[in-house]
């Protein structure tokens, strides 16, 4: 018998486990620096799912928007049924309208597609197929109509139909409408229309632009028109600034946050703009950017908006980190199939979907709430609580760089700049560890000013002894009197007098090129490992030594045969050797630079690096004037025709790699022949 029971208990666990992953699978994630998505625990699950059913009333139809507005009551807008449904905070109906009276006549919405509650509770709907704006009661009881805006700058053609709609502190009614790409619509606290506001750009293809200008005005007027993308949302955070949603795919700017002049101020310090998912246009399932169909402001200056594409809710700080990622497509719980609306209800989310007319309930687990705490808490200034929160968030996400962000911000406002500089470098954030830099080196040079200044006096002066000593055990020495091993600096600092002795009185060495190319090699690594943080954005994970070698030493290689094989046509006199040993000597001046370049790298700020892109154009440029000389003078070439050698050098080097990448592939394909013939016959014995 016992032995049955332990045979039962293992068959029920080993169910159990089975069905545990369907169960409670993590599906959040969250983008790496690098772009690469990383699974993250969920931050929301789905706690309530709600239909018209559940309420006591039909079902719903085709709802549109969605609105939490003041004691934490939900306006729904039920365009399919031509109703406004309003739920209290615990998602019981309070009531509601169909039908309002006007003037003694019984009136009734048509399509309505957007609802707004003021702090006062009037009501404001966007009824569509009436063209028009109701505002009424708490009540449901009619006060007036916001009808077609009258004014100058209304386009000829244009129909009013609005579908969303919002009202500030100042009663002034702002109002999105279908093809209303000159902007939101504005009207006054009275009703009056006073302008558009925060007009999307124009997009359209450098091709077409190119056909409109080369075309005749008949051609012109009959081709498709560059108008600006139209909004499709919009919301008011509590400081009175408007989010705007663009649903057209591939927009530069898919979420705005305007300001009352209709400027974008919206903060885009991430990885990547808010713009959803990245990396989609070429992968994935399902393809293409995200299309966002609503946005909700948050509490500490967070917002989340809806993308109906994949059916996610992303979720951002005000600075546009991506905090998390949840929901989907699907038929499941926490799924949606065309999700259309979403609001905050307190720390829940609460999405529509007009296709599974349900409303679905979304509660934040132990891992969101610990987000939402460590960002509250810092942009309240309570530094202590944000730290502790975002410590508490890495022991669930080890892979969450915007904790460590966070954790850097806490500790940079308490003064420890240092500790904030590791904690910014393991969240990748350039801007905020070079501004905890400036303030750590601040530190450091007030605490030690004597010692820096006398070690600096120290160094200038060994200098200047070293020099002085060096010129006057030189005096008299000609460059043509010195070794093999310092001619490549001579060449570098007298190109025409060094490559005419390289080539004509045999000073230069082919050992001594390769050695300069495989210093260059070494150094190169050396660089993009070890070059300061605030400009070295290598992955650490894809370097690799082999590829340097590969990627510096075969150019090199191709340069001197392609430049052989051209020049041999073309009179040069210069051999083989020649060629090598001006392309390896040319490469001194990134020896020479590279490594006071690294070194000035570890000490600067972002503000502090054009020097260092300085170096490394004045080290290309020089290269290149070398190399100019270099072939010039072992050919005995005009200028003119060593500026036509080097660009053929680089034709004939596309030429190489073509015929190479297409030996390559032949091979491939005969390798691969053999193979299915060899299989074929051995499958016939």
């Amino acid at each position: 018998m016992n032995v049955i029971r332990i045979a039962v208990q293992l068959l029920v666990l080993g169910l159990l486990a089975l069905a545990a992953p369907a169960a409670a699978s993590a599906d959040g994630y969250s983008y790496s620096y690098w772009g690469d998505a990383v699974p993250a625990p969920d931050a929301y699950a789905p706690e309530r799912i709600v239909y018209g059913n559940d309420l006591g009333i039909s079902p719903l139809s085709s709802p549109q928007d969605l609105f939490v507005g003041p004691e934490n009551k939900v306006y729904i807008a039920d365009t399919g049924n031509n109703r406004i449904v309003v739920l209290s905070g615990e998602l019981k109906v309070e009531k509601v309208i169909t039908e309002f009276e006007r003037g003694g006549e019984k009136d009734a919405f048509n399509q309505p597609e957007g609802v707004f509650a003021t702090a006062e509770g009037g009501i404001y709907v966007a009824d569509t197929r009436n063209r028009r704006l109701v505002e009424l009661t708490a009540e449901g009881a009619f006060v007036r109509e916001v009808g077609e805006p009258k004014s100058s700058l209304i386009r000829e053609g244009f129909q009013y139909a609005p579908s969303k709609v919002v009202v500030d502190r100042t009663q002034r009614i702002y109002v999105v409408g279908r093809g209303s790409y000159e902007g939101i619509m504005e009207f006054s606290a009275d009703g009056e229309f006073t302008g558009f506001l925060g007009t999307n750009r124009v997009k359209f293809k450098p091709i077409d632009l190119l056909w409109k200008q080369i075309s005749t005005k008949k051609q012109r007027d009959q081709m498709q028109q560059f108008i600006p993308l139209e909004f499709n949302n919009i919301d008011l955070n509590e400081d009175g600034f408007l989010f705007t949603t663009t649903s057209e795919e591939g927009s530069d700017s898919p979420i705005k946050k305007l300001n009352p002049s209709g400027t974008d101020i919206l903060r885009s310090k991430g990885y990547f703009p808010p713009k959803g998912d990245i990396g989609t246009a070429e992968t994935g399932s399902v393809r293409g950017s995200s299309i966002f169909v609503d946005i909700a402001s948050d509490r500490g200056g967070m917002y989340s908006a809806l993308d109906s594409k994949r059916g996610r809710v992303f979720s951002y700080d005000k600075d546009g980190n991506l905090l998390y990622v949840f929901g989907g497509l699907g038929s499941r719980q926490d799924r949606f199939r065309n999700p259309s609306a979403i609001a905050l209800l307190g720390e829940r989310t609460l999405v529509l979907d007009q296709d599974y007319n349900r409303l679905t309930v979304f509660a934040p687990t132990r891992y969101g709430s610990l987000i939402r705490e460590a960002v509250n808490a810092l942009y309240d200034g309570r530094m202590e609580e944000s730290t502790a929160a975002w410590r508490q968030v890495l022991q669930l996400n080890g892979n969450f760089d915007v904790a460590y962000i966070g954790i850097g911000k806490s500790l940079l406002q308490q003064g420890d700049h240092r500790e904030a500089m590791s904690y910014f470098k393991l969240g990748s954030s350039r801007e905020y560890y070079s501004e905890a830099f400036k303030l750590y080196r601040k530190d450091i040079v007030m605490e030690h000013f004597g010692k820096i200044v006398l070690v600096i006096a120290l160094a200038l002066g060994i200098v200047v002894f070293a020099a002085k000593r060096a010129g006057r055990r030189n005096a008299g020495v000609r460059y043509k009197d010195t070794g093999a091993l310092k001619h490549p600096l001579h060449t570098m600092l007298h190109p025409f007098a060094g490559f005419w002795e390289m080539k004509f009185e045999g000073k230069g060495r082919v050992s001594i090129a390769a050695a300069i190319a495989l210093l260059f090699v070494l150094l190169t690594i050396v660089k993009r490992q070890f070059s300061g943080f605030v400009v070295n954005y290598n992955n650490p994970t894809e370097l690799n030594s082999l590829d340097e070698l590969k990627f510096i030493v075969l150019p090199l290689l191709l340069w001197c045969v392609a430049n052989w094989s051209l020049t041999t046509l073309m009179d040069g006199i210069g051999k083989f050797k020649d060629i090598m040993m001006a392309a390896g000597y040319s490469l001194m001046p990134f020896v020479i630079l590279y490594v006071p370049q690294i070194l000035y790298s570890n000490v600067i700020t972002a503000d502090e690096s054009s020097f260092y892109y300085l170096i490394d154009t004045v080290a290309y440029l020089w290269f290149v004037w070398l190399l100019f000389v270099g072939t010039m003078t072992i050919h005995q070439y005009t200028a003119g025709k060593t500026i036509a050698t080097m660009l053929l050098t680089l034709v004939v080097i596309g030429i190489i790699l073509f015929i190479g990448v297409l030996l390559f592939s032949m091979v491939q394909q005969m390798v691969s022949f053999a193979e299915s013939l060899i299989r074929e016959m051995s499958f016939r014995w």
